[in-house]
């Protein structure tokens, strides 16, 4: 595990892709786990560790992230991202070259949670979230697009959703209709926020290995 960040009430962290945050089924290591353990050893604590889940991330999508050490920091940190403070972008790898190379996506979002989708739905419908994210293409080469994200909401799959509504799957993505098997091509690069006791603005930030598919592409 790489710590990239840390102090007394917030511990970021490189999430590899293929790890749960949280304790499933498949009986996996989780990143919960990792980062609880990882505190205990450093600091020796001889009880149960604190530490608040204040950010998600899917199983498939690898990154930065943090946790809380405290309750202090998960009540803070929460309500940063509650008002749209907290400050997440993304890197994804998506199927074709986009016509407009910068731009808003504004949808509205609701929740298949049998299936585990989300799907955009008409403004208006019962239990829809509007989702916004704002988007640049980086670069593009042999029919992918290399594209910079940020979120202004953070809707369950809502960037893999909003690019597959406009026929810009992201790489690897079977869920929504990628006809290619492999990584999620989608990376939580940087976050930024303000340290809960303080203020002082923090940001952190996280490449994906660019030897590995699919971002070789861009090598």
């Amino acid at each position: 595990m790489k710590v990239l960040y840390e102090d007394n009430h917030t511990i970021a962290v490189v999430k590899p892709i293929g790890i749960p945050v949280m304790p499933d089924s498949s009986g996996d290591a989780s990143m919960m786990d990792l980062v609880k353990e990882f505190i205990k050893n450093k600091y020796k604590k001889p009880g149960k560790v604190f530490l608040g889940l204040v950010q998600r991330l899917d199983r498939s999508t690898g990154g930065v992230m943090i946790f809380a050490r405290t309750s202090k920091g998960a009540s803070r940190i929460s309500k940063q991202i509650r008002e749209k403070q907290f400050q997440k972008t993304y890197l994804a790898v998506v199927i074709g070259n986009m016509n407009d190379k910068q731009g808003t996506m504004k949808d509205y979002l609701i929740k298949d949670t049998k299936n585990n989708k989300s799907k955009t739905v008409p403004e208006g419908t019962p239990g829809a979230k509007e989702s916004i994210l704002k988007y640049n293409v980086i670069t593009e080469k042999n029919g992918f697009s290399l594209v910079k994200i940020k979120l202004i909401t953070g809707r369950h799959h809502q960037i893999r959703v909003q690019f597959s509504s406009r026929n810009h799957i992201l790489y690897g993505d079977i869920k929504y209709g990628s006809p290619r098997k492999g990584k999620l091509g989608l990376w939580a690069t940087e976050i930024e926020f303000a340290k809960p006791v303080g203020g002082e603005i923090v940001n952190i930030k996280c490449e994906p290995d660019y030897l590995t598919e699919p971002w070789s592409r861009f090598s």
